[in-house]
């Protein structure tokens, strides 16, 4: 009895051990990285080690409801002793997510009853499809309304994608960042508000990037078109015109106690005289200043210059030069004129100084080889004569007529390398002397350089006189974030400058120190050295030399910039004979907010540079820069008080500047300013200037004549095309009773043609594109169209389901699913010169409204549409006639599956290799 019943659960459990072998690895291959969107066949190696054959009815179920089995029913014969493989086909989904799934085969045999399964794994590959496609956007926009601009974004893949979006001249209406599931699509729309003041027709695009933020290398990039029509086109005209302005300023200052004012005029143009503009001039004109020179006042002034090709001439005030070392910058009133030919120019000058009373009158002439195309060498001669019966300015006084020859060069040494020199001789009835300079400059990847040496002999009687100087800087980059530098200044100590203006003070200055980019907007700075400075005037308010360390940090915070410096020294005091110790901490603060700059600074010293020893001073002030709008700018400043070392100079210690358009070439200007005039230390002065300006353009040539632009709108079934308005740019016409407009007058060049719709019928369309572009040029133009009554386009996407025998529970596995998701396509309409795109859900109804009469083609794109849908009709192609309605209707139907049995049983076996002995 033990027996038998030991021999019924053997055979009972005998298939479960069987079914449960090891698969081949050839068969099992087949399940890994299967592609969405594909069909499959998953092998599962059976035997049967019994005597007997036996049946079963099998099922297979899958782990996701996206993985669907074709057949998902069957049957299977096995004979016994025999191994065979059952393959289960499969339909992968497009949406299948990236993973691992499970394919349970359930089996019962018919014979007992007996139910068992067997699974396997399977894994879907990923697949990253991102697509952009532009819908909608409109070929033409009037200045000052919106180009919107939409896009179809889908995710074609099977990986849930993290979207980010960004527009480089648009603003987007959606989220920047966004979630996107495999086989979901969204609408990204963007806008641009157009400005109103546009002068011209132009066409602006509109951009949209999109990327994934785990695939940042895959960046898609679209643009969309549009021509923005000018409202307010510029006043151009049938005259080239020259820029002129005109201005009146009123003038009051209190100086010392005394108090003048006074009117002062200006013209000033600049430009060219003709179309081509190779004719250019420009040329001014200041009245006599009514109060005392100064930084913020204008001198006298009258000049003009011309230039045409290689030729170019002056006349009048300016700062004449001949080179460095015989004459740097002399103001004067005089003549220039110079002459290019292909390598060789020849030029010269006259100059009859105004600010230097030592020489009466300079002449010279020059003459300059290019030997490439950065480097070149010049000679030149500079002639000088005194004006003996004037005072004695300078230190060192012309005594008689001086003779200055010179030569100087700059050559290119190499990509990298420059270098320059000047050599010069001066001759007088007295003495003679010399004078040279070099000067060289490097830019390296890594270290950058100049240096300059000048050297002047106690007799040469140019712009330098006994002068010994030599300047350089130095900087070198050790790292991204670090670098190094060294700085030496020396100032020339005898140069015939001009007595506008004071001599700043005598520096020698020595900084040695490194640079640390600890962040992207912060930095800190090291350096440590000596300075040496004296006053050049009497007398003297300081002379001083001084060792010091200096910190300075810079950090951007936020919306603010920070500075932060300190210095520590050791000054020994020549003017008073003791030394200390000297220390200066400044803060600077600044911001922009509301379309205003914001700046407030600060410092306090204890030094012992000046009269005192530990003498203490504070210095603080800040400064406000508004721009309200485009045509008014308000600016304020206040600074306590400054260092001595810049008292050689005027200076601000508060002020108001105030600018107003008033209208389009007129403009107004306030200022007051309290200042402290140059050498002055205590006494402030104030000065204040209301000043009218004029912009008017000169017409200097007529570049073109008025020409017309006439035309008929033809009556092709609407009710009536008297009184409609046209436009052409500023221009505007309105047709007769027979259809008939003109424009006259009208300046050459390219416009748009512009229907104004509200004088016409709502339904009534020209026959051309409208607005039409129009390039007008001939004396009389002619533009003929008509208007006729619009058409429509109405449609139903139907969905038609057909049943196939052999896919059995199919139909009711896609409607769970389609209750899910709603299946869309995209259906273009195109005509002669109009495309229009809608994205339309199967079951809805979709239409196409005001379209110009005559052929349309009508297509209709799968927008991603599952494989299992076939669009019966995809193009559709008709001729609309006027006020006509066309009917069409779309079918969607499911493509029927073809299932081919195979008549005979896959047998698998395994070969034996027997071995030879």
């Amino acid at each position: 009895m033990i027996r038998t019943w030991t021999l019924f659960i053997i055979i009972l459990l005998f298939p479960i051990f069987i079914f449960s072998q090891q698969q081949s690895n050839r068969l099992s291959s087949k399940k890994d990285s299967i592609l969405p969107g594909m069909s499959t066949s998953i092998p599962f190696t059976l035997e049967n080690n019994s005597d007997e054959n036996r049946t079963y009815d099998i099922s297979v179920t899958t782990s996701s409801s996206s993985i669907t089995p074709i057949l998902a029913k069957g049957e299977f014969q096995i004979a016994a002793h025999e191994t065979s493989a059952y393959l289960v086909p499969l339909r992968i989904s497009a949406e299948t997510s990236q993973g691992s799934y499970s394919v349970t085969l359930n089996m019962t045999d018919r014979n007992n009853g007996i139910s068992f399964t067997k699974t396997s794994e399977i894994t879907v590959s990923g697949n990253r499809n991102i697509s952009l496609t532009a819908l909608d956007s409109p070929e033409f926009v009037r200045a000052g309304e919106t180009i919107r601009a939409s896009f179809l974004l889908k995710n074609n893949g099977n990986i849930t994608e993290n979207i980010h979006l960004e527009s480089k001249n648009a603003i987007l209406d959606n989220e920047v960042s966004s979630v996107l599931e495999p086989n979901e699509s969204k609408i990204i729309t963007i806008h641009k508000v157009t400005n109103p003041e546009l002068g011209q027709n132009e066409f602006q695009n509109l951009n949209l990037s999109v990327y994934s933020q785990g695939n940042l290398k895959e960046v898609q990039n679209l643009y969309v078109s549009t021509q923005v029509i000018s409202v307010k086109p510029s006043e151009n005209d049938i005259y080239h015109r020259l820029p002129v302005a005109l201005s009146l300023s009123f003038i009051g200052m209190q100086n010392m106690g005394v108090y003048n004012d006074g009117f002062q005029g200006e013209i000033y143009g600049k430009g060219t005289l003709d179309k081509d503009n190779k004719n250019q001039i420009e040329f001014r004109a200041v009245t006599h200043n009514p109060v005392d020179l100064n930084t913020f006042t204008q001198y006298e002034e009258y000049f003009v210059n011309y230039k045409r090709d290689n030729f170019f001439i002056h006349l009048g005030d300016k700062t004449y030069s001949s080179s460095y070392l015989t004459e740097f910058a002399r103001y004067g009133r005089g003549a220039e004129i110079r002459y290019d030919f292909n390598k060789v120019s020849l030029g010269g000058f006259y100059n009859h100084p105004r600010f230097f009373r030592d020489i009466k009158d300079e002449f010279n002439i020059y003459s300059s080889f290019k030997i490439r195309k950065e480097s070149e060498i010049s000679v030149g001669y500079l002639y000088k004569t005194p004006r003996k019966e004037e005072i004695r300015y300078g230190d060192l006084r012309l005594d008689s007529d001086a003779h200055l020859p010179y030569a100087k060069g700059k050559f290119k040494i190499s990509r990298n390398i420059n270098v320059s020199g000047e050599l010069a001789y001066s001759t007088t009835k007295k003495t003679d002397g010399t004078a040279y300079m070099l000067q060289a400059d490097a830019t390296f990847e890594k270290l950058n350089g100049s240096l300059i040496y000048v050297k002047a002999s106690p007799e040469f009687a140019g712009y330098f006189t006994n002068t010994n100087t030599f300047n350089g800087n130095i900087n070198y980059k050790i790292s991204r974030k670090l670098s190094a530098f060294v700085n030496y200044t020396q100032d020339v100590k005898n140069f015939q400058r001009d007595t506008l203006f004071l001599a700043a003070p005598y520096r020698q200055y020595l900084q040695y120190g490194v640079q640390y980019k600890y962040r992207s907007n912060g930095s800190v700075i090291l350096n440590s050295g000596y300075q040496k400075y004296q006053d050049r005037l009497e007398p003297r308010q300081f002379d001083y030399y001084e060792r010091f360390f200096k910190v300075s940090v810079d950090q951007q915070i936020g919306m603010f910039q920070v500075n932060l410096e300190g210095q520590f020294g050791k000054t020994d005091n020549y003017l008073t004979g003791f030394s200390g110790n000297s220390s200066f901490y400044s803060a600077n603060l600044s911001f922009q907010k509301f379309r205003t700059y914001f700046n407030v600074f600060g410092s306090y010293a204890i030094s012992s540079r000046y009269q005192m020893q530990n003498q203490k001073q504070l210095y603080y002030g800040a400064r406000i820069y508004s721009r309200f709008s485009d045509k008014t700018i308000l600016s304020i400043f206040y600074q306590n008080n400054y260092m001595p070392e810049e008292y050689f100079k005027d200076r601000n210690l508060f002020e108001l500047l105030f600018h107003q358009q008033l209208f389009p070439g007129n403009e107004i200007d306030l200022s007051g300013r309290y200042s402290l005039q140059r050498g002055e230390i205590g006494d402030k002065d104030f000065i204040f200037s209301m000043r009218y300006t004029w912009r008017p353009n000169v017409p200097v040539q007529k570049t073109a004549e008025y020409i017309s632009l006439s035309g008929n709108i033809s009556n092709l079934g609407i009710k009536k095309t008297e009184g409609v308005r046209l436009m052409l740019g500023s221009y505007l016409s309105v047709t007769d009773q027979d259809g008939n407009y003109l424009f006259k007058n009208v300046i050459p060049g390219n416009y748009f043609l512009e229907i104004d719709r509200s004088t016409t019928e709502i339904n009534d369309i020209p026959t051309l594109a409208f607005p039409a572009a129009l390039s007008l040029s001939n004396k009389e133009n002619i533009f003929n169209f008509g208007l006729t009554t619009a058409a429509n386009v109405q449609g139903h996407i139907q969905f038609i389901e057909t049943e196939d025998k052999d896919q059995t529970g199919l139909t009711e596995l896609l409607a769970k699913k389609e209750k899910k998701k709603k299946e869309s396509i995209i259906i273009e309409a195109t005509g002669k010169d109009q495309t229009y795109r809608k994205i339309c859900f199967i079951g809805e109804d979709f239409d196409f409204t005001y379209l110009r009469p005559g052929d349309w083609t009508v297509k209709i794109y799968r927008n991603g549409l599952d494989k299992r849908y076939k669009v019966s009709n995809d193009k559709f192609q008709f001729t609309l006639k006027p006020s006509e309605t066309k009917k069409l209707n779309i079918q969607i139907v499911k493509q029927q599956i073809e299932i081919k049995y195979q008549q005979e049983s896959l047998k698998v076996g395994y070969n034996e290799i027997k071995k030879k002995k």
